[in-house]
């Protein structure tokens, strides 16, 4: 197992090359990179996304316009319109963008084997810091939201599979697939109206991930406070996320239920719970339980930008949406590249998972 763990973490390096070097094409291909956003702060005006010439692949890098083009200023840039070149040039600098495009991204990665993601152009803040500010509201939604999903899901369709076809079986399906069908922003928004002070109760908080005095609370306060606030934000989040789960959970265990192995149990005399849990469970949870590092880091990357803008919780969805409105470029690839990284490992831990779900498996053996 030892030599097949080496062989995937070698595989990293490669993997995050990848990754890195098609979103570099891709974010530096967007037009309206930081160089524009800066002049447009001096002007005084906004660039749009569009607003940009196209046809730049470095995202930053001057374009060359016939002169008869009215909107065109110094070095291509719109919005550089009577400004004298040397500024724009200083600015190119500033940002890194006098350099060619490879070189830039040799110099990016050079850098982030070392973990230095440099420093937000416009929060004059480092990026590994602003990610660890942002981090527990990220984690604190994705992880007690993959917690709930799975605590109630793997119950639910253990149930389902036992009473499969049943009134039980039927009405529990119907509930889960009108829960699928509703937008978690949707649901956030009505527990905002009736929970949040919106038009009925104020039992929770609206905002933030704790009290502004949770620092002065005792220990058990401030587990409670952060459960306060935490609450309708995860209820936002699970509530379309049971089905999926639940049905899983049902076939793989009515999948398992009418193996031969299961009829040899029952016929020795076992009681049915010692069936199941004793020796179904196990098979028909492989793919269940082995998926959880999947799942956490599925819903930690996807679900979360509009929960956080309706909560007020400043976390990693909100950063990387503003960080992509302005052109951050190395918010945007410091976030790609830690996530990025954190995804692989976790791809490692899913197969981890197999072996201590089942240890007959080993993929070592494989060819």
């Amino acid at each position: 197992m030892l030599a097949y763990i080496l062989r995937r973490l070698m595989l990293v390096v490669p993997t995050l090359l990848g990754i890195m070097v098609v979103n570099f094409i891709i974010i530096q291909a967007a037009p309206g990179g930081p160089v524009e956003q800066m002049l447009a702060q001096i002007q005084g005006t906004s660039v749009g996304a569009t607003e940009r010439f196209s046809g730049s692949a470095s995202g930053g890098e001057t374009v060359q316009r016939p002169q008869t083009d009215p909107g065109s200023g110094a070095g291509g840039y719109r919005g550089a319109r009577g400004l004298p070149r040397e500024l724009i040039e200083r600015i190119e600098k500033m940002y890194g963008f006098d350099k060619p495009v490879y070189e830039r991204f040799l110099l990016m990665m050079k850098n982030y084997l070392v973990f230095d993601f440099g420093e937000s152009f416009f929060r004059n803040r480092r990026v590994v810091d602003l990610v660890i500010e942002k981090m527990p509201v990220s984690i604190s939604l994705g992880l007690w939201t993959t917690l709930l999903i799975y605590l109630v899901s793997i119950p639910l369709g253990i149930a389902k599979a036992v009473r499969d076809g049943s009134r039980f079986d039927v009405s529990t399906s119907t509930t889960l697939i009108m829960l699928n069908a509703i937008p978690g922003f949707l649901f956030a928004l009505l527990l905002v109206v009736v929970f949040a002070g919106g038009s009925y109760f104020k039992w929770f908080p609206l905002r933030g991930l704790v009290s502004d005095d949770w620092s002065s609370l005792g220990l058990v306060d401030k587990v409670l406070d952060y459960f306060w606030h935490m609450a309708l934000p995860i209820g936002a989040m699970v509530i379309g996320g049971f089905a999926t789960l639940t049905f899983l959970t049902k076939n793989s265990f009515l999948e398992e239920i009418n193996k031969q192995y299961v009829l040899t149990a029952r016929a020795k005399g076992l009681v049915e719970r010692r069936v199941l849990y004793g020796h179904v469970f196990r098979n028909a949870m492989l793919i269940v339980i082995a998926g959880f590092p999947a799942a956490f880091v599925g819903i930690l990357f996807t679900g979360s930008l509009l929960i956080e803008v309706i909560f007020s919780l400043d976390g990693i969805g909100l950063l990387g949406f503003e960080a992509a409105l302005n052109r951050d470029y190395p918010v945007m690839f410091g976030t790609l590249y830690f996530f990025g990284l954190i995804g692989l490992v976790m791809g490692i831990l899913g197969d981890l998972m197999y072996t201590v779900v089942d240890p007959r498996i080993d993929f070592e053996a494989r060819s």
